[in-house]
């Protein structure tokens, strides 16, 4: 059962949602460019995650384009809802689950991830990769997504990070300030969209210090995966 839809009021919601509208038709592209298309293999790590759980509902936050979402609705029997407040975003992807011919297993609509219309305990998995740091509320958005996962579910985050070598660290800076940008300059029209992910991305309180978030919320067994030399990461927790 669903609760009635809740309006996105705040301002950094209404930031978020006119940026990624605003970069949408290029945001596949970008990324594949600014990872070198490592996203990709992140993503699919995840749905191997995700079949270890043999998830019959899950909720893709933050879904975009929808990449994770499609992943997962190859899993036999499972029933997939995508949400993200960005209805350009979500048109790109339902382009692509119509390709996949996933229509009957993978459904997107407009959501926020701080106000989630779905019962308590109605996910037996939930995804969200690269959206927890454009929550408005960190917390609050983390226990939406405590509130409507079942007990002993799981909860899978893909999420940039800052590498703690510090050697690596310093390498990362110089090429996220320089590669990314020039990428960005070359691909998009939204330069300031770009800024704010590069921005957003190293202040995100990522590692340890998010583990003791989740913990906070109430998950428990909290894995860390980096990737990429710590470049990015997959977070898994239970409830």
């Amino acid at each position: 059962m669903l609760k009635p839809n809740q309006k996105l009021n705040s301002s950094k919601k209404i930031q978020v949602e006119k940026m990624f509208d605003s970069i949408s038709i290029e945001y596949d592209l970008v990324n594949g460019i600014m990872t070198f298309n490592n996203h990709k293999r992140w993503k699919k790590h995840i749905l191997k995650l995700a079949r270890k759980t043999n998830p019959k509902r899950a909720l893709d936050i933050a879904t975009g384009t929808a990449d994770i979402a499609i992943n997962l609705g190859s899993i036999s029997d499972c029933i997939v809802t995508g949400v993200d407040i960005s209805e350009k975003m979500l048109n790109v992807g339902r382009k692509k689950i119509i390709k996949n011919n996933l229509t009957n297993s993978v459904i997107l609509e407009t959501g926020d991830a701080e106000n989630l219309r779905f019962d308590d305990n109605y996910f037996d998995l939930i995804t969200i990769g690269f959206g927890v740091r454009n929550f408005q509320d960190l917390k609050r958005g983390l226990n939406e997504s405590f509130r409507v996962l079942k007990p002993k579910g799981t909860l899978i985050i893909l999420e940039t990070s800052v590498p703690q070598n510090i050697i690596i660290r310093f390498f990362y800076s110089l090429f996220t300030r320089t590669y990314i940008p020039l990428m960005a300059r070359l691909f998009s029209k939204d330069l300031t969209a770009y800024n704010y992910l590069l921005n957003s991305a190293e202040v995100f309180p990522c590692g340890e210090n998010f583990r003791n978030i989740l913990k906070s919320v109430g998950f428990n067994d909290v894995k860390i995966r980096p990737k990429f030399f710590g470049s990015s990461t997959i977070y898994i927790a239970s409830k």
